[in-house]
């Protein structure tokens, strides 16, 4: 199962019927990657819940002031079948700068823009704008 894949499309399908929240499966790695969405300003708000074995990741959808979703699509670049691997110098920006790129780096997950201040190159998860 491809928990990112499943992740990016239920933020997308919950934005596309105008729901508030969207509720996801807790693992820390997808955690990690709805923090760093908010820090981007993709979501508004990102809260764990749940104790135990029955934990999830509640997340919060931002709006634009005319009601558009602030995520117009994702896209899935690394697989569980086909892993995308990208060193600092292939890192270009997503949709003009007005993306952000995803990337798992030896330092956490960060976006493109981070990476590249840090000179670090990793696994390409998501495009997102």
């Amino acid at each position: 199962m491809d928990s990112i894949g499943d992740f990016i499309n239920r933020l997308k399908n919950a934005g596309a019927v105008g729901k508030h929240s969207v509720s996801v499966p807790f693992s820390a790695f997808t955690l990690s990657v709805a923090e760093k969405l908010k820090e981007a300003g993709y979501v508004a708000n990102v809260e764990k819940k749940g104790k135990k074995v029955h934990k999830t990741i509640d997340v919060t959808l931002k709006y634009k002031p005319s009601g558009e979703h602030v995520i117009q699509d994702a896209v899935r670049v690394s697989r569980p079948g086909r892993r995308v691997y990208k060193a600092v110098h292939e890192i270009t920006p997503v949709e003009y700068g007005h993306g952000s790129l995803l990337i798992s780096t030896s330092k956490g997950v960060m976006t493109d823009k981070e990476a590249r201040t840090v000179k670090l190159g990793g696994e390409a998860l998501f495009k997102i704008w």
